[in-house]
């Protein structure tokens, strides 16, 4: 079985603690089943966000959903003018059998323009 980085995005409409919540879920919950994985595949999970969010931990949204014996880190994105506001980063480190290649790294809610991502494949 092979260690495997997997990507994605999010992005609230403000800095809103309940948007943080319903967003973080949505992704992780795409992540983790568009890749075929189950929580005990989950090696840990880093989350960055820009500094324009301070309502809520990213990483509290994934204790929430059952994620409590996962690793999780938090951190602040760089605050470079003009990047995208409101977002939400993750990088997720997990056990597969998946090709690096057929590794689905969603990107959500308008951020698909950070990094374009093919459906899930088989």
């Amino acid at each position: 079985m092979a260690v495997r980085a997997i990507r994605g995005a999010t992005r609230l409409g403000q800095d809103s603690e309940s948007e943080m919540a319903e967003a973080v879920v949505e992704l992780l919950t795409a992540m983790i089943e568009g890749n075929e994985l189950e929580s005990d595949d989950l090696i840990s999970v880093l989350f960055t966000a820009t500094p324009d969010l301070r309502c809520a931990f990213p990483a509290a949204a994934a204790r929430g959903m059952g994620l409590t014996d996962v690793p999780l880190m938090c951190a602040q994105e760089l605050d470079i003018p003009g990047a995208m506001p409101f977002v939400i980063r993750v990088m997720m480190h997990a056990e597969t059998d998946r090709p690096r290649a057929t590794v689905w790294h969603p990107y959500l809610r308008g951020t698909d323009t950070l990094r374009a991502a093919p459906e899930p494949g088989p």
